[in-house]
């Protein structure tokens, strides 16, 4: 019966709030006040962020409904583009583009428990929690849907009590929605877009349904409504809880610091519960951690399966879940943890994964040339919304490659690596294939 178990909508968009609400809203904020100033520009900024990821979203809905099989880019560039960039995309993601946001969500959780409980190693906390939720969802894809559904849950839940305790203090500083007068000139300055690389960051992970529509019921209906609903709705947390930051606590008091919970919380409820509200949030980063490993593993899954020197990738247990992959997927991150080397790949991979999320977004057009049916659904706007969305997501990866010159080349090198194995891979099959003939 577990075999033939499928994820409902439910924990269809409880991955993609999971996957979107991780580090990134709590610790970017500090460090987009040392250049921008102005409340208005700032909320207009995480609204942006917003509105290019509802606009994703309503692509790879579509693509997810005409292709329903799990593994999200890889399966939709391969089939679309080339099986070359599906495995590059899927090699990134694989490789980095999960382990490196679990390793450091692990780590930012140990990091939070330390302060509050001096005597627990930060390192050992965080391999112990990537351990348990690999040992969750390499068991059984029911009992691990229910445990994301209910981690999830109480995410929701205590973001949205945080932010109307937040909305109903009194602060001790003034605080303003309205225009400034530098507000025109902050939002078309370079920090303005050197801001928006980390914000979409933060909002990475509103396509994370997409890599399970092969395990989820009815994916024509629930893919675009867990896609576009979870989008929506985190959206409006992240403008209600970046102005709830704001209006908390004083801008001087948040620039430049990376605890952004800890500071308003400590303004709002006093600095003993403060601690305590930030053990919270803490402890909110287990429904992120448990979305990644569920939906990464998904890409390596696929990838075994279409490419024999990779097959042990994609095995499977008799609850139907990808074990193989699951373990290879947390071993990467427990390297990373180990090597503390996986903020500095944070720096490339965010690079590498939006030329790959470009290219999907992209082949929307091919889609619709080669006229693919997709049942029930078509994407809305079409195609201002998949236009704008390669507008500013191009400007973007432009900016990032002028800017962090190596760090992109550092993430172009890694899809070289991973091109460079696919072709290998693929002429070891023909080989193979030949001397049995």
């Amino acid at each position: 019966m577990n075999s033939k178990y499928k994820i409902g909508f439910y924990t269809a968009i409880s991955l993609v709030i999971a996957n979107m609400i991780g580090t990134g809203v709590f610790t970017s904020l500090g460090f987009q006040l040392f250049d921008i100033h102005s409340v208005l520009t700032i909320l207009v900024l995480w609204l942006l962020g917003g509105i290019i990821s509802f606009c994703g979203a309503l692509v790879y809905a579509e693509l997810g409904v005409a292709i329903p099989r799990s593994g999200g880019e890889y399966v939709y560039l391969s089939k679309l583009m080339h099986p070359s960039i599906g495995f590059m995309s899927g090699w990134v993601s694989s490789t980095v583009g999960f382990a490196a946001p679990v390793a450091l969500a692990s780590m930012a959780l140990g990091t939070y428990v330390h302060k509050i409980f001096p005597n627990v190693n930060i390192t050992i906390c965080a391999l112990t929690v990537v351990a348990l939720i690999t040992l969750i969802h390499t068991m059984d894809l029911k009992f691990g849907s229910s445990v994301q559904k209910v981690l999830t849950m109480l995410k929701v839940i205590v973001i949205v009590c945080f932010i109307i305790a937040g909305l109903f203090h009194t602060p001790s500083h003034e605080t303003t929605i309205l225009p400034q007068p530098d507000s025109m000139k902050e939002i078309f300055s370079a920090a303005f877009w050197v801001s928006l690389i980390y914000v979409s960051y933060a909002y990475s992970g509103w396509n994370a349904a997409s890599y399970l529509a092969g395990d989820m019921q009815n994916p024509q209906k629930n893919l675009p409504k867990a896609l576009l609903l979870g989008t929506l709705l985190v959206t409006v947390i992240y403008v209600l809880l970046n102005f709830v930051f704001m209006y908390s606590a004083p801008m001087s008091e948040l620039t430049g610091v990376l605890e952004i919970g800890h500071v308003s919380a400590a303004h709002i409820f006093g600095e003993t519960i403060g601690k305590m509200m930030s053990l919270i949030i803490a402890f909110l980063l287990l429904s992120s951690i448990s979305a990644m490993i569920m939906a990464g593993p998904r890409i390596i899954k696929s990838m075994g399966e279409d490419l024999p020197m990779l097959s042990i990738l994609a095995k499977t247990n008799k609850n139907n879940v990808p074990f193989m992959a699951v373990i290879t997927q947390s071993f990467i991150t427990v390297v990373l943890i180990l090597s503390s080397q996986f903020e500095a790949v944070l720096t490339f991979v965010g690079f590498s994964l939006s030329i790959f999320t470009f290219l999907t977004v992209s082949s929307i057009f091919i889609l619709r040339y080669r006229q693919i049916e997709t049942p029930g659904y078509k994407t809305w706007g079409y195609p201002v919304t998949p236009i704008l969305f390669l507008l500013l997501n191009g400007f973007t990866i432009y900016f990032v490659f002028t800017q962090k010159p190596v760090e992109s080349l550092l993430g172009l090198l890694n899809v070289a690596i991973g091109g460079t194995i696919y072709f290998i891979g693929k002429f070891i099959s023909e080989k193979r294939k030949k001397n049995e003939v």
